[in-house]
């Protein structure tokens, strides 16, 4: 079923989206439930993320979901997708935003294999030359797993056990003439780049090394006519953006660069009012990705009834004043 943009677009639809999430593990008769297998973990964060900014933690049962996690670490403290998957940078630290949302550091600790044996895997996976890091054994490298890495590690207090300067260096490599960056050296500007660098350059509490006005302009040009934002020139609006291109104005201070209220209308006019959840755009399929960036959106721009969320993380306000402090 698809969004049904004549049903109250002004309105956020919190039960029916809570009622969407709590569903997702029960559709095994699926086939799509298998074919996302690979996605297990990121998709329980994503999840358990959009419950938290709705106000209903406790929404899906908090055991189960730590035992489910568990079962997913191997021997190298990395986590897999789902149990019996290759660990894998992005579900690692899936793994580990979902133990401090739950604040169950402490069931890591005492059934799983530690914070110290997460961390060295994920430090195993940097290039010592280059300072950028692969997303597993086989060798992939992004800026999606230098910003992973920052994240996990830093809210496992671990983020000693890597080369914060040489990875920043690379980081500052990828930066391109537009102001953005890509995922790599000499790739293009892409949002969802953008934010991995500007995150991980937040976390390493080195934003100065940003153009702050030329990415400003580029990311605030994303919007478009109808109040959506995209993620490259000429493309169209998706609700994920809403996010990527949000946090990055907000982590440089230029957030009201973009159309507050046209943005807002646009995510709103995305829900399914009956079934819940929200689609990349107006009438199309709902899916747990869109909803918790679209709610992640909402939020940073203020929207009434959503709990704050951190714009470095991606996760409530609250929770990271918990693990950090700040």
């Amino acid at each position: 079923m698809g969004t049904n943009t004549q049903s109250l677009p002004d309105e956020l639809f919190t039960s029916a989206h809570v009622k969407y999430i709590q569903s997702l593990d029960t559709r095994k008769d699926d086939y799509n439930y298998w074919l996302t297998e690979h996605l297990r973990l990121n998709g329980l964060y994503w999840g358990l993320t959009s419950l938290h900014l709705l106000g209903h933690p406790d929404a899906l049962p908090r055991n189960e979901t730590i035992d489910f996690v568990l079962s997913c670490q191997h021997e190298d403290g990395g986590f897999g997708a789902a149990p019996g998957h290759d660990a894998h940078m992005l579900s690692t630290v899936s793994a580990v935003q979902i133990l401090a949302l739950l604040d169950a550091f402490g069931e890591l600790e005492a059934r799983g294999r530690g914070k110290a044996q997460v961390g060295k895997y994920i430090a195993s996976l940097q290039n010592r030359q280059t300072g950028t890091f692969a997303g597993d054994e086989w060798g992939e490298e992004d800026t999606r797993f230098l910003y992973g890495a920052f994240n996990a590690l830093s809210l496992m207090d671990l983020l000693s056990l890597v080369d914060v300067d040489k990875a920043v260096d690379h980081i500052a490599s990828c930066a391109n003439f537009d102001g953005g960056y890509g995922s790599g050296p000499g790739a293009e500007s892409h949002a969802a780049q953008i934010f991995t660098c500007v995150g991980a350059l937040t976390i390493a509490d080195r934003k100065d090394l940003i153009d702050t006005e030329r990415l400003g302009r580029w990311l605030s040009e994303r919007q478009i006519a109808g109040g959506g934002l995209n993620g490259r020139p000429e493309k169209k609006e998706d609700v994920c953006y809403s996010w990527w291109v949000l946090s990055s104005l907000e982590m440089i201070g230029k957030t009201h660069w973009i159309d507050r209220d046209s943005l807002i209308a646009f995510i709103l006019k995305c829900q399914d009012p009956e079934r819940g959840g929200i689609s990349d755009r107006p009438d199309d399929m709902v899916d747990v990705w869109h909803t918790v960036f679209g709610l992640a959106g909402l939020s940073l721009l203020g929207y009434p009834g959503l709990e704050p969320v951190n714009e470095v993380y991606c996760l409530p306000k609250s929770t990271i004043q918990r693990v950090l402090g700040h």
